[in-house]
């Protein structure tokens, strides 16, 4: 299951890539950069930042972006809790345990 969610993640990837700036520096920007950064704005309150990032892909690129940040987020503390990953994001979002 989780070779078949990379494998589909990798080919939305390469669908989903986009250039900024029609100027002379153009940069390339990939949906999960543009997550990074997207959810580290929302983290500082960066208004300026969450622009730029929205900017950089589609907003069903970050979306996807931000999810797959989410769940490689809470199967690392998962781990670092020696927890299951169920119980570290109900944890996460300040629900009761199941």
């Amino acid at each position: 299951m989780w070779g078949r969610l990379r494998s589909t993640g990798t080919r939305f990837l390469r669908a989903k890539r986009t250039e900024t700036d029609t100027g002379k520096d153009r940069r390339t920007h990939n949906l999960f950069e543009a997550a990074a950064v997207y959810v580290s704005a929302r983290v500082e309150d960066d208004q300026e930042q969450l622009d730029e990032a929205a900017g950089w892909v589609s907003p069903e690129a970050l979306s996807f972006g931000v999810s797959e940040l989410a769940c490689r987020a809470v199967v690392a503390l998962a781990r670092e809790r020696d927890e299951s990953p169920q119980t570290v994001a109900r944890s996460l979002l300040g629900l009761p345990a199941a």
